[in-house]
Order: structure tokens, then C-alpha cells, then sequence
């Protein structure tokens, strides 16, 4: 009996040392795939901000039961409104775009960089998904689904006018419905002011003219992203005011729909390195115990990037982040204690390389402008292929070239190195390896009567028209190319070449990255030709992928 004992302990021990060890190996597994990029779950019970070390600008997040959806603003990027989801707030993954393209169409073929999708808001109400965003030249738009995932119903202008910007909606326990949104002064003329409309009940039409419910004029300028909610019997507008960066995030609250509305500062830099911390989304744990807030915080070339902070209410106020100094104002956390949502979930973060061997793009890369059905296909070898368009007429950097496939930096320190090659079909195709802002910089490689040249090409103040500077490198001996670019802190950018994919030649070069406009810095791939013909040249890209930067 003893013996039995001990052969059925020993057996027990040894399957916990199994599942030990196959999780171990799971996590392990899980980290190599996570390398290269920003990983906010510690691990430990804790994470550690941002939660999106990428430009998911002017977040948006609602909760559907144990789920979170968040979206951002993507202005000229298509597809555009990418959709994020989580079950803890901290660990995301890309799951669709709610835009295919934008419209109209025809507008938006070509770039029209800082236009386009500017802050969204996201909310579930009667078994529906329900986006408002707003484009400031055109008004405002409302798409629904069934599923985050899509698909998505055909934009509805329902508020047209110049300079409508960052709507949101809000259902009343009476079943009323209402807008809020706010005004960009560059088209409107008018701004710092906020304005509720009301709505038919299904959300789809305005009723109105809209009344002034907050003037910020004098304490509280550039008031802007308002969100809002309802609480103990108050409505409440969160919005943030002061602008980017430097701004703070201020509450307004009040009996009535329409006001007057009290106001208090919850959220401002404080003592912290983390400035002008800005809009966002209060959103619960499914228990509703615990209150959070996502915001996002301006860091230049790497975008507006996302944070995620805790929420405590006192006196019917929200306390947003850490009150470090006891003035009553919440300072933001760079590590904290991860929500309690009742369970723990694996590791995620948003798709970043990308092997190109599904039937379909990855949920990472957008383009500059609607893209047309013959820039590019996926191989059923496995290849990414780029077929080269014509520059267009009006070019004079690449600025405003609109098939330029790109994605947003994904951590403060990390290298993409990608594998392509090259089937030029006429002098003048050429295919780049870029990082694009206001300044950008690329590596090319180029049909010449002298065979494939290499070549580094920067161009300061794109977005003023300036003319790239062309530094000739050397004639390729092969098609099959490898590019890197490593991205050190301050966003300073090294490119290389290599033959083998593991003897790289440096640019002699650093590149600093800049924002775009309203944007961060973005990496990604181009075709193009000087020339327009019947048939195209082409660049078969093998893989894409971002790698931790190796220490020396």
C-alpha cells in the first residue's frame, strides 16, 4: 500500500513538473515572439505605461461583458479606424478597420496628410456597435456593426459642416439620444467651445441646431475630445484642454444635460517625465468595482501614444491617476498594479512583422491613400509583391505618394530588417525601404542603364516640397536584397544594406526620425517607376520583420 503511495505521488509530481515545464516553455515561446517590440504586462501582476507604445492617437475604448474594443484616430491611413481589442486593458490585439476606405473616394486617392478620420468615439448600444468620427472638412460620420470585426455599414454623414471634430454619443435613461463634439479652429473659425445636439433614438439623424453647454475661453482653452457619460445622477463631459502636449485633462459635470456645468482638473503632468496628459475613455471591470481611464501622451516621432491609468471617484469626482502631492489632482503612473478583471490573460500586442503567407495583409500596414487593386498582391508562394506605379504628375517628393504600404514604430528601441527581390521592367523603377514623417529617409534600389543601383536618399521638410538629397551608394551584384534600419532611443535611425541577410554595410548616415503630421513616424515599402507603360516591374518582398535591437 505504502509502495502505491509513492508511485502515485511520484507520478503526480511528475506531470506537475510537465505542465510546469510546458508552460514554462509556452511563456518562454511567447516572449521570442514578442522580441523587438514594447511588452506593457511585467508579468509580475503589474504593467507598465504606455499599454500601446505606438500611435494610436485620441483612443476611444468601450466594454461589451469581459471585452474591450478601442479605437483611434487614423486620418489618412487606409484602411482606417483600426480596432483594438483586450479582456484586461492591457494586452491588445488588431482585429479589423472599420473603414475599407475612406470617402469620398475619390478625395482620398490621393494623400492628403492630417485630413481625413480625426478622433472617433466607439459605443455598444441595442446589439450594435456604433462608431462617430469625424472628418473636419466634411462633417460628421456614423458606421455600425453587428460585430467588431465588421462588417462595417457605409459611412452616414449625419452633421455636415466644416470643422465638427471629435464627436460622442450618449443615450439617456429616458431613451433620449445626444452628440457632443467639439470645434477645429483651422475650419470651423471657432473653437474652445462645446456643443450637445440631440438626436433621434436611433442615433442616425440630428435633431438640431446644438446648444453651447461649455465656453473654455480664458481658463480652459483649446477644450476639445469630450466624452460623455452619466454617473449618480450627474452628467459628466471629460475632456481634455490646454492642447498637445502640454495639456491636462479636465472634468465637467452637472444635474443637467445642458448645464451649467461645474469643472475641476483630474489629470495633469504634475512632477512626472509624462506630459500633457491627454483625451480618452473612462471604462469599467466587468464587475464594475474598479474604474479605469486610457489616455494618450504625445511623444514626436514615435506618435501619440496610449496609457493607461487608475480611477477612484471621491465626492463624485473622478481621481485619474496618482494624487502625488495631496492637491487633489491625479498625476499619470509609469508602472502599476494590472485591472482586476477576474482573470490573468496571455501576453498580446499589436501585429507587428509579418511573413506575408496568409491571403491577406496583415492588420498592421496601411497605405496613404485608397488604394487601387493593382498596387499590390499576396503569392501563393508566399511573397508579398509590390508592382511599380507611376509617380504621380504633380510629384515632387514622397510625401504625396499615395502606395507607400507603411505601419506605425512599435517600441522606443527596435530593427526591421526585410528580405525582397527585385524584377525592374524599365529604367526608372525603383523599390524603397522608408521611414516617413515631415522628414523621411529611404533606402532604394533603382533601374539604371548601369544595372540595379543602390542608393540613400533624406528629405528635409517633405511636407513644405522640398527636394530629396540623393546620396549614390553602388551597383547591385544580385536581386535578392536585404535592408535593415535600426531605431535607437530619440529615434535615431541607422540603415543597412546586405547580400547574405547576415553581413550588413551601414549608411554612413543617421537618420532622426520626425512626426508626420498629427502622426507619428511610420516604416514601410514602396514600388514606383518614372515612367508609365503597359506592363509594370515588380519587388517580391519575402518577409518583414521587427526584431529587438542586438547590444554590443
Amino acid at each position: 500500500m505504502l509502495r502505491r503511495s509513492i508511485q502515485l505521488c511520484l507520478w503526480f509530481g511528475s506531470c506537475i513538473l510537465c505542465l510546469l515545464y510546458s508552460f514554462s516553455q509556452a511563456q518562454a515561446q511567447q516572449t521570442t515572439n514578442h522580441k523587438g517590440v514594447w511588452i506593457p504586462d511585467i508579468g509580475n501582476g503589474n504593467y507598465q505605461n504606455p499599454i500601446l507604445f505606438a500611435d494610436y492617437a485620441d483612443p476611444d475604448v468601450c466594454r461589451v461583458g469581459k471585452d474591450y474594443y478601442l479605437v483611434a484616430s487614423s486620418f489618412d491611413a487606409v484602411p482606417g479606424l483600426p480596432i483594438l481589442h483586450s479582456r484586461d486593458l492591457v494586452n491588445w490585439k488588431i482585429i479589423g478597420h472599420a473603414l475599407p476606405k475612406l470617402i469620398p473616394v475619390q478625395h482620398f486617392s490621393r494623400t492628403q496628410q492630417g485630413n481625413g478620420v480625426w478622433a472617433p468615439a466607439i459605443r455598444y448600444h441595442r446589439d450594435s456597435f456604433y462608431i462617430y468620427y469625424p472628418d473636419p472638412d466634411f462633417g460628421i460620420y456614423l458606421i455600425k456593426a453587428k460585430h467588431p470585426e465588421g462588417p462595417w455599414t457605409k459611412p452616414l454623414l449625419i452633421l455636415k459642416g466644416k470643422g465638427l471634430i471629435d464627436p460622442c454619443p450618449f443615450w439617456d435613461d429616458d431613451g433620449k439620444a445626444y452628440l457632443i463634439h467639439a470645434f477645429a479652429g483651422s475650419r470651423a473659425g471657432i473653437k474652445s467651445i462645446l456643443v450637445i445636439h440631440q438626436m433621434n433614438q436611433e442615433g442616425t439623424k440630428v435633431l438640431d441646431h446644438g446648444v453651447i453647454v461649455y465656453d473654455g475661453h480664458g481658463i480652459d482653452p483649446t477644450i476639445e475630445g469630450p466624452k460623455l457619460y452619466k454617473r449618480n445622477g450627474y452628467y459628466y463631459i471629460f475632456a481634455p484642454a490646454g492642447g498637445v502636449p502640454q495639456g491636462y485633462q479636465l472634468v465637467l459635470r452637472s444635474k443637467h444635460i445642458y448645464g451649467p456645468y461645474e469643472r475641476k482638473i483630474v489629470l495633469h503632468q504634475g512632477n512626472t517625465s509624462i506630459n500633457g496628459p491627454h483625451q480618452g475613455a473612462w471604462v469599467t471591470t466587468p464587475d464594475g468595482k474598479q474604474d479605469w481611464f486610457i489616455h494618450f501622451r504625445d511623444m514626436g516621432a514615435y506618435g501619440r501614444v496610449t496609457y493607461l491609468e487608475p480611477m477612484k471617484w471621491i465626492n463624485n469626482w473622478p481621481m485619474i491617476g496618482v494624487d502625488q502631492n495631496g492637491d487633489g489632482i491625479g498625476e499619470p503612473v509609469e508602472h502599476y498594479v494590472k485591472p482586476d478583471v477576474g482573470k490573468i490573460y496571455p501576453t498580446a500586442i499589436p501585429q507587428a512583422s509579418d511573413e506575408f503567407n496568409n491571403r491577406q495583409l496583415g492588420l498592421q500596414w496601411q497605405w496613404q491613400a485608397n488604394p487601387q487593386a493593382t498596387w499590390y498582391y499576396l503569392t501563393a508562394s508566399g511573397w508579398l509583391r509590390l508592382y511599380a506605379q507611376p509617380l504621380p504628375p504633380y510629384f515632387k517628393n514622397y510625401w504625396d505618394v499615395p502606395n507607400i504600404l507603411m505601419q506605425k514604430f512599435p517600441a522606443p528601441q527596435f530593427q526591421v530588417i526585410t528580405k525582397f527581390n527585385f524584377h525592374p521592367l524599365q529604367k526608372g523603377d525603383q523599390v524603397g525601404f522608408i521611414i516617413m514623417g515631415k522628414d523621411y529617409a529611404y533606402l532604394a534600389a533603382t533601374a539604371t542603364d548601369q544595372g540595379i543601383a543602390l542608393n540613400y536618399a533624406v528629405c528635409k521638410h517633405a511636407d513644405e516640397g522640398h527636394a530629396e538629397q540623393i546620396t549614390p551608394l553602388r551597383i547591385i551584384p544580385d536581386s535578392t536584397i536585404y535592408f535593415r534600419v535600426l531605431v535607437d532611443s530619440g529615434a535615431r535611425c541607422q540603415f543597412s544594406y546586405s547580400w547574405n541577410g547576415k553581413d550588413f554595410i551601414s549608411v554612413d548616415q543617421t537618420f532622426i526620425a520626425t512626426p508626420g503630421k498629427w502622426i507619428g513616424a511610420k516604416i514601410g515599402l514602396f514600388c514606383t517607376s518614372t515612367a508609365k507603360s503597359q506592363d509594370a516591374g515588380y519587388v517580391d518582398v519575402d518577409w518583414f520583420r521587427i526584431l529587438p535591437v542586438q547590444k554590443k
